[in-house]
């Protein structure tokens, strides 16, 4: 998750109440910065305040909307601009939800499950399919063709993301920051081992390999 937040004490304010969530939180404290960080790894959710200076809220909003990588990261918007031709002004900009300052913050939090739950599924607790492969997120429990599978923490993260986002195809370092974070050092390489015990678990009772192979490119489920 990215925070875009230009007031020091407002910025920190909400990043320990998003960590306190359990959310990974990386912060910008103004436009261009943001627009920075989001090259480098697209975040999963951009909260993002109008008022910056050197690039606003509304220039950054248009940038993220307007890429085909990154028009899928849903943005919330912060402004003390009440006025509803603001508002709509912000969401015609591409923004997903518009929230105004003062805020209350378990709405504001209330507003950034909802949003995570639209592209990440796993977020609501709901089954994710491939095929004949079933995920329960809330319990943790993998099947495939109706048994049940053991699968190491690494190994099930992978799948994860693998059936949050069927079909499209993850490159190493995407799945480095999707399954091992920024903060932790991970050899590339690392990828590969983890994705070949995976596959080894997913094809043990002679089940096809659902895990794709893209050359030059990385991995994709289907």
């Amino acid at each position: 998750m990215l925070l875009v937040e230009d007031e020091p004490a407002q910025r920190e304010m909400l990043a320990y109440n998003l960590e306190a969530e359990g959310y990974a939180v990386r912060r910008a404290e103004n436009g261009e910065e943001a627009l920075l960080l989001i090259d480098e790894a697209a975040p999963d959710l951009i909260i993002l305040d109008w008022m910056m200076p050197r690039v606003s809220g509304i220039e950054v909003c248009r940038q993220v909307k307007s890429r085909p990588e990154t028009r899928g990261i849903p943005v919330i918007m912060l402004s003390a601009r009440s006025e509803e031709v603001d508002a709509v002004r912000g969401l015609d900009t591409g923004a997903d939800d518009y929230v105004v300052k003062p805020y209350n913050l378990a709405e504001l939090m209330a507003r950034v499950r909802g949003q995570l739950r639209r592209v990440r599924p796993a977020a609501s607790g709901v089954l994710l399919r491939f095929e004949d492969i079933t995920l329960d997120a809330q319990t943790h429990r993998v099947l495939r063709a109706e048994a049940e599978l053991k699968l190491g923490p690494t190994e099930y993260r992978l799948l994860l993301v693998f059936l949050e986002k069927p079909g499209r195809v993850l490159s190493r370092d995407q799945l480095l920051d999707l399954v091992w974070g920024r903060d932790i050092y991970v050899d590339s390489r690392t990828v590969d081992v983890h994705i070949a015990r995976l596959r080894k678990v997913l094809t043990a009772q002679g089940g096809s390999d659902p895990i794709r192979t893209v050359r030059g490119a990385g991995y994709a489920m289907g």
